[in-house]
């Protein structure tokens, strides 16, 4: 397994076992860590704060993965101003665009590299160590799960078995065995029990720290709430959600604060963001870099589809909003992106989880068990300035997921997981037709350079 197996023996290179919190520079590439390496519990602090980094790559969290959720849906397309994202946007891949395979296993063998460290044997405060170590549960749980979501034939029909994704849980090194260096791909089935077990270990694991920049006991049983509704788990959705709501001391954020939220770090609608500063300075490879042109100073290949605009209500802060004060905006006449993410330079947070997620979450599970979905459901509108609902329905409750988590990369998985056609409706669109539901294109390729590398690997169908 080519691709998999440089990548993690990448990070054979000693580590000085005097690294510190101190000496760690978030920007610098984590290949410094190396069998016998680590001895205190700081140096697993500066493990775990390479596996962020490496989360918030432009290749990851800091822009593709959540821009190619959104051009490929009803929500926005790729205008091709700079080439940008054009591919995506037609659902026109091939098996030699990789996309984020690699950068999300970079990531699953730092958290690695955490798990199977004895903690007993560290120097320092034990106790924190078993917290880093239920971070790094946390983190591989999320990456293992967005490397399924993209790249497992979960919503294709006929598709490749097994069809799921390798699950990684061994960190690599030269005595690994043959069968841990060309792993073949596990059952969707497996991918999803090891997901729901790592969340369960993260949870014991962790301490309620209260800070948003890392995973904490109920950032993990807010991740368990998105998994388990994407697989129709109802009554664990509910009981993770519970637990957050009870416990977690979050909340929706008003309205007259919405917009200015995701300027801002922090927050307390906020469970879990990756943060991202003027160090990092993502540039031209940053999110609001391709959401805005900002006069012709950025790329802006990704515009709003125009109808978009229509299904806010003038008063809903998440619309235009009189045309100045919302989420939305123009850019002479293109329809625009412009209140998330809205330093172009990369500065802002990346909120990879809010509250108000959780609470559709909790509102969907409840409607599918006969619970009250509809005064969870209307937590979100009475907060937006927008119209509350009569009665809740699944068609309601997918609107307001839209309408709340537009350009945040949920659209693509809110259609698939409800086994939805991606509907041709606006001449704007990269799609020249409608793509049906079980169509081959809704997974990525697994990248052709892991295919040629491991004998044990199987292509996703049409590949």
């Amino acid at each position: 397994m080519k691709k998999i197996k440089l990548i993690l023996m990448s990070f054979l290179v000693v580590l000085a076992s005097s690294c510190t919190t101190e000496d760690l520079d978030p920007n610098l590439d984590q290949n410094k860590l190396a069998n016998g390496g680590i001895t205190k519990v700081d140096n697993l602090y500066a493990v775990i704060k390479g596996a962020y980094n490496r989360m918030t790559g432009s290749g990851y969290y800091g822009r593709d993965l959540i821009i190619a959720n959104e051009v490929r849906t009803d929500n926005c397309f790729s205008n091709g101003s700079s080439g940008r994202f054009t591919t995506e946007a037609g659902f026109t891949y091939s098996s030699t665009t990789g996309y984020f395979w690699d950068d999300a296993y970079r990531v699953i063998e730092s958290a690695n590299l955490v798990i199977n460290t004895d903690v007993s044997l560290l120097e320092g405060d034990q106790d924190y160590g078993r917290h880093l170590q239920g971070q790094a549960y946390a983190i591989r749980a999320l990456a293992h799960f967005d490397l399924l979501k993209q790249y497992g034939q979960i919503h294709v029909t006929g598709g490749t078995t097994p069809g799921g994704i390798p699950y990684q849980t061994t960190y690599l090194s030269s005595d690994s065995s043959q069968e841990e260096l060309f792993p073949p791909r596990n059952t969707v089935e497996e991918v999803k029990t090891k997901i729901f077990e790592d969340l369960e270990t993260a949870f014991s694991l962790m301490q309620d720290t209260g800070d948003t920049n890392f995973f904490t006991k109920y950032a993990a049983k807010a991740l368990e709430t998105r998994v388990a509704v994407y697989f129709e788990m109802w009554d664990t959705a509910i009981d993770a959600a519970e637990e957050v709501i009870d416990n977690g001391g979050y909340e929706i954020v008003s309205e007259s604060n919405y917009v200015s939220s995701f300027g801002s770090d922090g927050g307390s609608n906020v469970i879990f963001e990756l943060e991202f500063s003027a160090t990092d300075n993502l540039s031209s490879d940053a999110l609001g870099y391709i959401y805005r042109s900002t006069g012709g100073g950025s790329y802006g290949d990704v515009q709003v589809i125009d109808e978009v605009a229509d299904i806010f209500e003038p008063t809903d802060v998440r619309g235009l909003f009189d045309g100045e004060n919302g989420i939305l905006g123009y850019e002479d006449d293109m329809l625009r992106n412009m209140g998330k993410f809205p330093d172009n330079r990369g500065y802002d947070n990346v909120p990879v989880m809010r509250y108000e997620e959780l609470i559709l979450n909790y509102a969907e599970a409840l409607l599918e068990t006969g619970g009250d979905a509809l005064t969870q459901l209307n937590k979100i509108p009475a907060n937006r300035g927008a119209s509350e609902y009569a009665t809740a329905t699944k068609e309601n409750i997918l609107l307001e997921r839209r309408k709340e988590l537009m350009f945040e990369g949920f659209r693509y998985d809110d259609l698939l997981r409800t086994g939805s056609d991606i509907e041709k409706y606006s001449v704007q669109q990269n799609i020249s037709a409608t793509v049906p539901y079980g169509d081959f294109r809704l997974a990525w390729a697994i990248p052709l350079s892991e295919m040629d590398a491991n004998s044990n690997m199987v292509q996703n169908k049409g590949y």
